[in-house]
């Protein structure tokens, strides 16, 4: 409980981490003919996006490993009072991985944003 509980808080403090990735920087003048435009500062730009990545797919994976490890438990134990339940248990095992599947395209998604 206590474990869920930090992976908790820390997804509620780390989110909006993710989000400065999308934020854009509305106070730059617009360029003119007579004025061009400085060069923006991409850098940070595409660091926060890596972060913003990394926190999908970090985040995904933890939340992944801690479901198949619940669901893997309480399989051994399922499965060594009927074993004619395998074949639902590698099936009931394989679903979270659909989790750091969605990370991996969400990551994909913030990198690929312009």
């Amino acid at each position: 409980m206590r474990k869920l509980l930090v992976v908790v808080l820390l997804s509620l403090i780390l989110a909006p981490l993710a989000s400065i990735a999308f934020a854009q920087d509305h106070g730059a003048t617009p360029a003119t003919e007579t004025q061009p435009a400085a060069p923006a500062n991409n850098n940070s730009v595409v660091i926060w996006k890596a972060l913003g990545a990394a926190l999908a797919i970090g985040i995904s994976a933890l939340a992944t490993a801690w479901a198949q490890s619940r669901i893997g438990s309480a399989a051994a134990g399922a499965m060594a009072e009927k074993p004619e339940i395998g074949g639902v248990m590698i099936v009931l095992e394989a679903l979270p991985e659909t989790i750091i599947i969605l990370g991996f395209v969400i990551a994909i998604m913030i990198v690929g944003i312009k």
